[in-house]
């Protein structure tokens, strides 16, 4: 059978193979089974605009590389982004992400149903928010509340975001797994790309201009990056959620930033000083002016 590339499939992979080779990643490696190679030569076909090939063993060196990243992105569905969602179409983001809600039902995808999860946490906030935050995991307390960052952790995101000069009302806060992993460990990557749909779903119903990611768990998943989150930190990153269009074409993405997570910040408080200034740049991105102290 002919499969032939979605046009937005074929640009956003283009746009990340264009954004590895600006970070210095070229070498791109297969997990599972290969994408058709009519699928693998209509990537090649968008791949040549921002790769120099000029000498005969570069041209077969990237050719080899385009077809792991092909072969990477089958995986993590290519047909999602060709078929319609359920709230496709919904203009109330409001009305859409419970739509998603709905259709994310009691979850019983992947293994942390039935490791002692009480309940699936699924995000809070406006749903027209200008800036959205992207955590880990719901920990004991969201486990038990339903909310995402309601126990220690939750607080100091609250004082982070009125040092913006927002309220938590104002952002959209959400996890990558949206159920507690037991003890509180880190999501596995199976856990991750099984509830990465639904977290992309919401980003791209709310159309947020920035992404804050929340530690590295969820800069990696975010990014499709293995970087430590000394080396993703600092700098923006132009964000469109994989595997979902917006109901708005005009929506151009967001910008992604990186910072510590606060629950690290509770154990590292120098680290402090780092976020403030991560934050000061979204900020900056967004027209924020740091509200005054209280008299």
């Amino acid at each position: 059978m002919t499969l032939t590339l979605d046009p937005e499939l074929r640009r956003a992979l283009a746009e990340r193979v264009r954004y590895c080779h600006e970070l210095g990643i070229y070498d791109f490696y297969q997990r599972g089974a290969r994408l058709p190679q009519s699928a693998v030569a209509a990537l090649s076909e968008t791949v040549p605009a921002f790769v120099s090939t000029s000498q005969p063993e570069q041209r077969e060196e990237m050719a080899a590389r385009r077809s792991a990243v092909a072969a990477t992105v089958a995986e993590g569905n290519i047909f999602d982004v060709v078929s319609p969602k359920p709230e496709s179409g919904v203009t109330d983001p409001a009305a859409a992400l419970k739509i998603i809600r709905e259709d994310l039902g009691d979850c019983t995808r992947c293994k942390l149903h039935k490791q002692g999860r009480k309940q699936i946490v699924f995000g809070v906030g406006n749903p027209r928010a200008e800036l959205m935050f992207v955590g880990e995991g719901p920990g004991a307390d969201e486990d038990a509340q339903g909310e995402p960052f309601v126990g220690r952790a939750g607080q100091l995101l609250n004082n982070m975001i009125k040092a913006m000069g927002l309220r938590r009302e104002d952002v959209y806060i959400a996890n990558v797994v949206k159920c507690r992993p037991p003890g509180n460990r880190t999501p596995e990557p199976d856990e991750c790309d099984t509830c990465s749909p639904f977290l992309m779903r919401q980003i791209a119903t709310i159309q947020p201009k920035v992404v804050v990611a929340l530690g590295a768990t969820a800069a990696k998943n975010l990014l499709a990056m293995n970087s430590s989150l000394g080396e993703l930190r600092g700098r923006f990153y132009d964000f469109k959620p994989a595997g979902v269009c917006s109901n708005d074409p005009a929506w151009p993405g967001a910008r992604l930033a990186v910072t510590y997570h606060p629950a690290y910040l509770l154990r590292d408080p120098r680290q402090k000083g780092e976020a403030w200034k991560d934050l000061q740049m979204v900020m900056k991105y967004l027209g924020l002016k740091t509200p005054k102290a209280d008299a």
